[in-house]
C-alpha cells in the first residue's frame, strides 16, 4: 500500500469513517475511495466505483475495505449487559458501557472495557455514533434510556434497540413523539429488544439482541420485517 494511502486509512480510522482501496494486482495502480473522494493513478468506470461504494456501504470485501471496528454503545451496566458485552467482543464489535450510575459501571463488573459514568445523552454525543454503530438501552429507567434513544434517532447508526415488554415501549414511543420524533422515525427502534426466541436468562436475552443486531446489519430492516 502506497504511503499517501496508509496515511489516509489510518486518518480515518482514528474519525470511524470508512475507506476503500482499489489495486489493480498487474501494475500496482490504486484507487482510494474516501467518501466523494477518489484518487489515485488506478482508472475505473463507473460501475466499478459504483461497487467500491457499495463495498463500503455494506462492510463486504469485494476491493479492500478499511473500516474503524463497530461499536456498541449499551446504555445501562445492568446484568444483561455483562453478558452482551462478551458476546460482542467475540462479534468484532466494540463494546462501550454507559451508566451514570457509578455503582453498577465498574471495572470489576465489567474488566477491560471502555466505561462512561457520564448522562447517557453526553456521553453519545461526545462519542458520536455512526453508521457502524448500535444503541442499546437497557435501564429501564425513562431518565437514562429516552436521551440516549433521542440522540441514536438522530444519528445514522444502523440499530436502536430498547429493553422493556410492549407496553413500556409504547409509552417509550409516547414520550419520544412528545419530544418531536415522528412515527417513521420511532420505527427504528427495535423494542421490546432482540429476536423473539423465548429468551428468559440475562444470557439467552443478550443472544437474542445481538442475534438481531446481526440480521439488520447484514438483511436491514426490510428482511426483519418480512
Amino acid at each position: 500500500m502506497k504511503g499517501r494511502f496508509l496515511d489516509a486509512v489510518i486518518a480515518a480510522g482514528r474519525e470511524h469513517r470508512s475507506v476503500a482501496l482499489a489495486t489493480e494486482l498487474k501494475n500496482g495502480q490504486q484507487l482510494l475511495l474516501d467518501g466523494n473522494r477518489a484518487e489515485g493513478d488506478l482508472a475505473l468506470d463507473d460501475a466499478a466505483v459504483a461497487a467500491m461504494r457499495e463495498a463500503v456501504r455494506a462492510d463486504r470485501v469485494f476491493v479492500e475495505v478499511f473500516s474503524p471496528p463497530r461499536r456498541c454503545f449499551v446504555v445501562g451496566a445492568v446484568h444483561i449487559a455483562q453478558p452482551l458485552v462478551q458476546m460482542l467482543s467475540l462479534a468484532d464489535y466494540q463494546p462501550i458501557v454507559i451508566d451514570p450510575r457509578q455503582s453498577f459501571a465498574t471495572e470489576a463488573r465489567f474488566p477491560g472495557l471502555e466505561l462512561s459514568t457520564e448522562w447517557p445523552d453526553e456521553a453519545l454525543e461526545r462519542l458520536k455514533p455512526d453508521h457502524r454503530s448500535a444503541v442499546v438501552t437497557l435501564t429501564h429507567d425513562p431518565k437514562l434510556d429516552d436521551p440516549a434513544l433521542a440522540v441514536a434517532l438522530r444519528s445514522e447508526c444502523f440499530y436502536i434497540g430498547a429493553l422493556g415488554s410492549k407496553r413500556t415501549h409504547a409509552a417509550r414511543c409516547q414520550r419520544l413523539t412528545e419530544m418531536g420524533f415522528t412515527e417513521a422515525e420511532l420505527t427504528r427502534i427495535h423494542g421490546p429488544i432482540g429476536l423473539a426466541i423465548g429468551a428468559v436468562s440475562p444470557a439467552e436475552i443478550a443472544v437474542s439482541i445481538l442475534g438481531q443486531m446481526t440480521q439488520i446489519l447484514r438483511r436491514g430492516e426490510k428482511a426483519e420485517a418480512a
